[in-house]
């Protein structure tokens, strides 16, 4: 957040927010751009010529990108009342750049990372996920999830989609052993793969 509120300070003009899937890039950019005024841009196919004098959003940058318009985005960046934040899953230095001027300006990008959620995090997003579903569970059930699942938002919210179908077609509540449940049925089903 630090970082975002920063703008129009950032070096460049530009900031790029990494972080990987589900960990609210997406809702953080588009907070910013409506505060800034920014341009959200297709990355897909970037209208450089609209982006003169003002401040742009990019995501997902780390899934390709025109060299050349990204370049320009960047040069422009800095100019006055203009910005850039690009949004993408891994760093710049990651990113796939054919023109050596790119990634150069790549590599001199102010990055924020928004790193894996921790336990704090990862209890409110089950919460949310629970309570958006009106599902009560257990307090116990925080805590075994918590121990036991991969640490990601896509994660609790496919565990929290799972407990509730299971919870409806057993016609049982949500509890500490139907969470074990889910989560072995998880395990049995990596274990096909390897």
């Amino acid at each position: 957040m630090a970082a975002l509120d920063a703008w129009p300070a950032w070096p460049g003009g530009a900031l790029a927010l990494i972080g990987p899937i589900g960990s609210g890039k997406t809702h953080l950019a588009r907070e910013w751009a409506q505060r800034a005024g920014a341009l959200i841009m297709d990355r897909v196919a970037p209208d450089v010529a609209a982006a003169a004098g003002r401040p742009v959003l990019l995501e997902d940058v780390d899934q390709g990108v025109d060299d050349e318009a990204l370049f320009h985005l960047i040069n422009m960046a800095g100019r006055e009342g203009a910005g850039l934040l690009l949004t993408a899953r891994e760093a710049p230095a990651a990113w796939r750049a054919q023109l050596p001027d790119l990634r150069s300006r790549l590599n001199a990008l102010l990055v924020a990372e928004i790193e894996e959620p921790d336990d704090e995090v990862l209890e409110g997003v089950l919460r949310k996920f629970f309570r958006e579903r009106s599902i009560r569970p257990p307090k116990e059930v925080y805590p075994y999830l918590l121990r036991r699942m991969e640490r990601s938002i896509p994660c609790a919210r496919e565990i929290v989609k799972r407990l509730d179908e299971a919870a409806d077609d057993e016609q049982r509540p949500i509890s500490r052993m139907l969470a074990r449940q889910i989560l072995e049925d998880d395990m049995e089903n990596l274990d096909l793969f390897e």
